[in-house]
């Protein structure tokens, strides 16, 4: 029985196999494994699967890359703004203290503060610069400055040799400003800072500006120069005084919650939770629409071009099939004279062009992702060769390049890739089906 079986498979191939089955794996293994000498491409195979694997690599390592300097980036800013802003218009301080702590309750919400915001004019030493003027408790400071260290690998924000300590004094209040303005300004701490605000008393000649001096108390940097060269903290009820809010109206807090990108659920939460359509509620997102629009275009443009690479990569194979079918025609004929489908033919060559995609793939995604995972290690055996810092972490204030894998990214490379492969085997593998046996055996 199992020798009339064997007979059976061997004249009809075709007879009792399957779709993909053993009988045309193992076809499919055998071209793609067959010498030159034997009618094989096996240096086209190696170009296109080369091709694949560096395409599929290279897209996953820049995508890494750019997802870790957008978080690097929105992460210093959100280190230091709020991630939602809620202005309310309530006289009654008790009710402005009922609405702080629903929004404190609000799932998501890490923490709460009241905060005040103006412009002034600063001015040290003879010098005087634009500052941006914001009032905080020492307390809700404090753990703002932690967050930051905690983020920033235990480097403390504050530098020059200052703290906190007495930054709310009720006799001597401090002020806590940016690096390069006190640079600017030769403001260093322990010294004294004057601040100008155009927001003075009302006389009979109009609205004299209110100057007043400060200590200084100490530096912070925060490698964002649109902070170190503005932004000057002080106590929030000295701000309020300084800027002419004694008794306001309206108090906005500041937010802070677990995930920034979740921002916009949070304020769905907060809204329904405070149930007050005088309520103005503002996101990160709002305040930089412009700078997450471009950091969305400009991922979607380079993710855009870098998949056309895939796919241009992944053309090679059509030449290989092409030539491998030309190079096997005498095969397929007598495949087809034995009783094999054109469909059966069809698939033969599609496993053997998607094996070479998939193998590429797969090696490429493999490659890429221990290359985001070492990439401190890589950067640094480079620029030993090459004998200079290729990322100066003076300039750049990182030390290594930041790399975070997007694990839906890397499998939309690799199905990506696969998909190009495949579809590239097609044309190839159709024309092999419809090749006519006794044309292809009267041409041999």
């Amino acid at each position: 029985m199992d020798a009339v079986s064997t007979q059976a498979d061997l004249s009809d191939p075709a007879s009792s196999a399957p779709p993909f089955g053993k009988w045309e794996r193992m076809l499919a293994g055998r071209y793609l494994r067959a010498k030159r000498k034997h009618g094989g491409v096996a240096m086209i195979s190696v170009i296109a699967f080369l091709g694949i694997m560096l395409a599929v690599m290279v897209l996953i390592v820049t995508m890494s890359v750019m997802n870790g300097f957008r978080e690097v980036l929105v992460s210093r800013l959100l280190g230091v703004e709020g991630h939602a802003f809620v202005t309310v218009v309530e006289a009654d301080p008790a009710k402005r203290a009922a609405i702080e702590d629903k929004i404190r309750a609000v799932p998501g919400v890490q923490f709460v503060s009241p905060i005040v915001e103006g412009q002034a004019l600063a001015t040290a030493q003879g010098q005087a610069a634009g500052a941006m003027i914001r009032g905080v408790s020492q307390e809700a400071l404090a753990a703002l400055f932690a967050n930051i260290q905690a983020n920033n690998e235990g480097r403390s924000p504050l530098i020059g040799g200052g703290d906190l300590q007495g930054f709310n004094a009720p006799d001597d209040p401090g002020v806590v400003i940016g690096s390069r303005l006190g640079g600017r300004l030769d403001a260093f701490p322990g010294g004294g800072l004057t601040l100008v605000s155009p927001q003075g008393a009302a006389t009979p000649f109009g609205i004299a500006p209110r100057s007043k001096g400060y200590r200084v108390q100490a530096w912070f940097s925060l490698d964002v120069q649109e902070y170190d060269d503005l932004l000057v903290y002080m106590p929030i009820e000295e701000a309020k005084i300084f800027l002419g809010q004694e008794n306001p109206e309206i108090e906005t807090f500041e937010v802070r919650i677990s995930d920034p990108d979740d921002v916009d659920a949070v304020r769905a939460a907060i809204v329904a939770a405070l149930n007050d359509p005088g309520i103005r509620i503002a996101t990160w997102k709002d305040q930089r629409a412009s700078l997450v629009g471009a950091l969305n275009v400009e991922r979607s443009v380079m993710r855009l071009i870098l998949m056309m690479i895939v796919a241009i990569a992944a053309l090679n194979i059509i030449s290989g099939l092409v030539m491998l079918v030309k190079n096997k025609s005498r095969d397929i004929a007598i495949l087809r004279t034995m009783g094999a489908t054109q469909g059966a033919v069809l698939r033969i060559f599609f496993m053997t062009g998607a094996t070479v995609g998939f193998l590429g793939a797969m090696t490429g995604l493999i490659l890429g992702v221990l290359f985001c995972a070492y990439i401190g290690p890589i950067q640094n055996a480079i620029s030993a060769v090459i004998g200079f810092d290729i990322f100066p972490g003076d300039v750049y204030t990182l030390d290594t390049l930041p790399a975070r894998l997007d694990w839906a990214e890397v499998a939309l490379v690799a199905g990506w890739a696969f998909l190009m492969s495949m579809a590239a085997t097609i044309p190839p593998a159709w024309r092999a089906s419809r090749l006519d046996p006794v044309e292809a055996l009267r041409n041999e």
